[in-house]
């Protein structure tokens, strides 16, 4: 699903963001990406979305290399990524409801299954009753919901969501990383970054990535 070899991102002002990573993940793994702020973690995010592109070694994405020049096909790759970041774009004035299909207009699904699939993802993370809502009246907690249902709805093969528990309480936070990992399935893999550790530490299935200083650590606990 991803393999990373030898991977180094340097940005424009000389700044090394990350420096020869080596990973695999497989599908239907649950990762977490822990580490310092600064430390290369969203810049490991940018690069799997393809917003970024390695300048040493070699990554490949749901089986696609990603790297200049490959823009048609990195954006067909993107397709089968559910991205929920922190700044959750939602388009006021739009309900809940049109905000998760609008994520879809690009797939080349009719508008009568986009609703469908719309409907079901926001059941799925508990606001089924504010599909009619515009989203500007809605609590940080539920927009929130709308971006993962969002990311969700097109059912894909890989999900990434940066720092997802940032702005909540601890009970919370412990509701949205559950949400997250229920959508883990055989083909499905979910990576998250996060900062709150605390809430990770018994995961007993999972791998860690622990990135400092643009160098990265994997433990893997559980089944390989």
């Amino acid at each position: 699903m991803i393999e990373a070899n030898k991977v180094s991102l340097r940005y424009a002002d000389n700044t090394l963001a990350l420096n020869e990573v080596d990973v695999k993940i497989n599908p239907g793994e649950l990762v977490f990406i822990t580490g310092p702020s600064g430390s290369g973690k969203t810049s490991l995010l940018k690069l799997l979305m393809g917003m970024e592109y390695p300048t040493a070694g070699t990554l490949k994405v749901l089986g696609q290399p990603m790297k200049k020049g490959r823009s048609g096909k990195i954006s067909r790759i993107r397709r089968k990524i559910g991205p929920v970041f922190q700044e959750f774009k939602l388009i006021e004035g739009r309900t809940a409801l049109e905000n998760v299909y609008i994520g879809m207009r690009f797939l080349g699904m009719s508008p009568r299954k986009m609703k469908e699939y719309a409907t079901t993802a926001l059941d799925r993370v508990g606001l089924a009753h504010k599909k009619l809502s515009p989203v500007e009246k809605l609590s940080w907690g539920e927009a929130q919901r709308v971006a993962i249902a969002r990311a969700v709805a097109r059912k894909p093969h890989l999900i990434l969501a940066d720092e997802p528990t940032g702005n909540l309480d601890h009970d919370n936070a412990v509701k949205i990383l559950e949400l997250l990992k229920s959508f883990r399935s055989d083909q499905t893999a979910v990576i998250i970054t996060t900062h709150a550790t605390h809430l990770i530490e018994d995961e007993k299935d999972a791998t860690f990535l622990y990135v400092n200083k643009g160098s990265v650590s994997i433990e893997r606990r559980g089944k390989e």
